[in-house]
């Protein structure tokens, strides 16, 4: 437990690490790589370290240095791994590798904890079986964990149903280009969060792979296609600069966050420019975005695009006048928590009025008081109202330690957050 004291923030400048999303992406390609990769400024957190380990088990070559990844790809072609791969509960990691595994040979069994047997996979491991490929769940219809063969990726046309996750299109276009016959793939609901297919198909792109698509509805990639071996670097990730914007925003202080620039490809710097409609003030620069608070008026936003920064901007909306309504964000009963309904448990506890339907979250501001947050075991639930601790007193946060899934120096990060 620790007690978020209240204090002016003033005037700051904040570092976040590596992106999460694009960590992910960029060590898996490397995993795939014809040669040796340089992975620099990679966010070193449990997910991505699940990932990284997994990978290892997979046949790939790790030299995990201080600043940087070092890592010797198979060439499109993973080794045998006879041993169940325990990825805990990084959605991320299970649902991308369950794509690239089908590129080895030998059966793999992906595990992880009892949340994850509850997140969905069933659209992507029906895709799977549209190219067929025999994947299969384990216990749980759809959800893991999940038995995915090697041996059987040919390519081909399939269909996928992203109306859950855009991260079962991901896995197939990851794994696209290392097939004989490519793939022609379309989306047939969704998808939601689309900034993190365009992230993907960038990576795509920095490693040499050629892919042809029509919006977000259709995905030509050529097989035979080899990623190419380099040297790369992770940008700092948006999701996580959320927080210190948010504090920015509920406390009337500045701060700016290094490196993150409307140029990413990651959806959630738009949350920037959600709280310069709320009535902050937004300065974007080229080394970083700067968010200074004002007065702070509700919106209506639709967050499909941005649905980690939902309790991020439900906690500043705590603190605004009128009701904040934020739509389309159903997918979000399917993250590391049911998000929605754990945002307005928490939320009610600090005498807010908070309503989450089957599709959105309704706050209506008010005079937030302190209380014990639960975190569900979710790192965004902690970062989120640890917000409402700088200007509310009594606000304290069961098990800090779930930070570890994403952002490991989070505490001594907001511990920046000082006046100067």
């Amino acid at each position: 437990m620790i007690e978020i004291k209240p204090h002016p923030i003033g005037r700051c400048r904040i570092r976040v690490p590596g992106s999460k999303s694009y960590t992910h992406r960029t060590l898996i390609a490397a995993a795939l790589a014809d040669g040796t990769s340089t992975v620099r400024d990679p966010l070193r957190s449990q997910d991505t370290l699940l990932t990284l380990a997994a990978l290892e088990k997979l046949g790939a070559t790790v030299d995990d240095r201080e600043s940087h990844i070092v890592i010797q790809g198979l060439g499109g072609r993973f080794k045998p791994c006879a041993d169940p791969i325990y990825l805990a509960n990084s959605g991320t990691s299970m649902r991308l590798l369950a794509g690239v595994a089908a590129l080895g040979e030998g059966v793999y069994t992906l595990t992880g904890t009892p949340r994850m047997y509850h997140r969905p996979i069933g659209h992507l491991l029906d895709a799977l079986n549209g190219l067929g490929i025999a994947a299969r769940a384990l216990e749980t219809a759809g959800c893991p964990p999940v038995e995915i063969p090697g041996g059987q990726a040919s390519g081909g046309s399939v269909a996928i149903n992203c109306s859950v996750s855009s991260q079962f299109l991901s896995a197939l276009l990851l794994m696209a280009p290392c097939t004989r016959d490519g793939m022609t793939i379309t989306v047939s609901h969704g998808p939601v969060s689309r900034p993190y297919v365009d992230m993907t198909v960038d990576i795509l792109a920095r490693f040499g792979i050629q892919v042809r698509r029509d919006g977000y509805t259709r995905f030509d990639v050529p097989g035979g296609q080899t990623y190419r071996a380099g040297d790369y670097t992770v940008e700092p990730d948006a999701s996580q600069a959320g927080y210190f914007w948010g504090a920015a925003a509920i406390t009337g202080g500045s701060v700016t966050v290094g490196g993150v620039s409307t140029a990413s490809s990651q959806g959630d710097v738009g949350l920037a420019q959600v709280f310069e409609r709320m009535g902050c003030h937004v300065v974007h620069a080229a080394d970083g975005i700067t968010v200074t608070g004002g007065h702070l008026r509700a919106v209506t936003v639709d967050m499909a695009d941005m649905p980690d920064m939902v309790p991020t901007l439900a906690v500043v909306a705590a603190f605004a006048e009128g009701t904040t309504v934020i739509e389309n964000v159903s997918h979000l009963k399917a993250k590391e928590s049911d998000r929605l309904t754990a945002t307005c448990n928490e939320l009610k506890k600090m005498g807010i009025d908070a309503v989450a339907d089957a599709d959105s979250l309704r706050v209506t501001g008010g005079r937030p008081r302190g209380a014990e947050i639960d975190t569900y075991d979710d790192h965004r639930m902690a970062m989120s109202f640890a917000m409402a601790g700088l200007v509310v007193p009594g606000v304290k946060i069961a098990d800090p330690g779930c930070v570890e899934k994403s952002f490991p120096d989070f505490w001594q990060v907001w511990e920046q957050l000082r006046a100067e």
